[in-house]
């Protein structure tokens, strides 16, 4: 097979990555964004992300870029969507990739975030992002509920040792909307993930409210789905 004919001769297309970062603080989802330095749409809102380099998987590309904002390592990343439209970039044809990232707001470097130009912001206050970006963030915030949905989602936005109400306002968060306060305690004690510390929170009330964790190096089953926690 020529050349002219067979692999060389089909077109070549950017390939980008594209993160939906979650953290969450006072109470409130957030996002981190970025004002964009470069053409086209400069100075628009958007997510961070970059292009997949030679030598580099998606994941590594999404790893790379994340570790450049946020200073941090080994942060929960999953695949949502691919985002093609032919028109969705309007320099180039570009492929992105979009990644749900979860992360600790307690953790990550914070000079290094405003060096580089980031900031957060409350979901519910996300306005218009550049290109498709307010499609993937609407795909990974679904994402993102039907885990919470399924697994016990808290141990990648919440600190070491929380409380029963500040992990129910953040499920009300990543739902956006309410949740019984008896019915919430009752189903989540139900599942055997969390473990009472001997140690309460005595800013919350007079009486004060135990703090948990998660279980460690434990396999549980909700359903016909069994979970290692780690």
């Amino acid at each position: 097979m020529s050349k002219s004919t067979g692999f060389y001769s089909q077109p070549k297309h950017l390939v980008a990555i594209d993160c939906v970062v979650f953290g969450y603080e006072e109470d409130e989802l957030k996002l981190l964004l970025y004002n964009r330095d470069l053409e086209p749409a400069k100075g628009s809102t958007s997510l961070v992300g970059g292009f997949v380099q030679e030598d580099e998987s998606i994941e590594d590309a999404a790893r790379r870029v994340l570790l450049q904002i946020t200073g941090l390592e080994n942060i929960y990343l999953e695949q949502v969507s691919a985002f093609s439209e032919v028109s969705r970039d309007m320099a180039e044809r570009v492929i992105s990739i979009a990644f749900a990232a979860l992360i600790r707001v307690d953790e990550y470097n914070h000079e290094l975030v405003k060096k580089m130009g980031a900031y957060w912001v409350p979901v519910k206050e996300v306005s218009q992002l550049v290109f498709d970006h307010n499609q993937m963030v609407d795909k990974a915030l679904e994402f993102l509920q039907k885990k919470s949905s399924y697994d016990l989602t808290g141990k990648e936005l919440l600190p070491e040792k929380f409380t029963l109400t500040e992990l129910r306002l953040l499920y009300e968060a990543i739902f956006q909307r309410p949740f019984d306060p008896g019915n919430f305690r009752k189903k989540i004690l139900s599942l055997n993930l969390l473990e009472r510390l001997n140690e309460k929170d005595r800013q919350s009330s007079k009486k004060g409210a135990f703090y948990y964790q998660f279980k460690k190096n434990e396999e549980i089953t909700i359903g016909d789905r069994i979970f290692k926690i780690h």
